[in-house]
């Protein structure tokens, strides 16, 4: 079943001699379930990529499908609706709010939305993310490895349909790194998500069901991955 349909995707910053595409005329489509990563170097527009996926930015043309509909013909409140129901992102630098405990932490879109959380699939998170003990801590008290379980547990919380992780490795060691990928790897078989990941990792890479290449703003490859 196809869960995302980008087609002709462009993205242009500046016009004139000045213009810079940082995405130029993609297209593609992926699966519900299947885990992606996307490779390519800085600045070749990975990230804008999934900015658009995530609906926190619009394409110059071209369009996003997530479910059958079109991304951006939604009202703004829609789309933060969206953001903050259909999607889980994770970041490289974790955005945690630092004021907040770890359980305050995962349940903040939910309280966001001016609902209340489920107490019981919080404390089901906590203990999947090996974070039971930790949940009354505030982000300065936990290693780099430990705020991006956090962040993970965030992103799952509203059970989305996708999850979308930029660098979720990027500042952690080898050994966190496999964990981390581990984490999203059984969120993405137990619960059926998509999971979309941009990773420098050839490591992370090759656990993928598919890896997409982007170069200059295009998608140079796009190739399932055998395991």
């Amino acid at each position: 079943m196809e869960i995302l349909k980008v087609m002709n995707l462009c993205k242009s910053y500046g016009s004139g001699e000045s213009e810079v595409k940082a995405l130029d005329d993609v297209s593609f489509t992926v699966e519900k379930g299947e885990f992606v990563a996307i490779i390519g170097p800085s600045g070749s527009g990975k990230s804008t990529l999934l900015h658009m996926i995530g609906g926190m930015d619009e394409p110059t043309s071209g369009y996003v499908y997530v479910d059958g509909l079109n991304l951006f013909e939604r009202s703004e409140e829609e789309l933060a609706v969206y953001r903050r129901r259909q999607v889980g992102f994770v970041y490289q630098f974790f955005n945690l709010i630092p004021v907040l405990n770890v359980r305050e932490n995962i349940a903040l879109s939910i309280l966001m939305d001016r609902r209340e959380p489920d107490e019981r699939l919080i404390d089901e998170i906590l203990n999947d993310l090996g974070m039971k003990d930790r949940e009354f801590n505030f982000p300065s008290q936990l290693s780099g490895g430990q705020q991006q379980r956090v962040s993970i547990g965030r992103a799952l919380i509203n059970s989305p349909m996708m999850v979308l992780a930029d660098e979720p490795t990027g500042n952690l060691d080898s050994k966190n790194s496999q964990e981390i990928v581990e984490l999203l790897k059984r969120s993405n078989k137990q619960y059926n998500q998509t999971l979309i990941v941009i990773t420098h990792d050839e490591n992370i890479a090759l656990q993928a069901d598919r890896i997409m290449s982007i170069d200059d703003g295009r998608l140079s490859s796009d190739e399932v991955v055998g395991h």
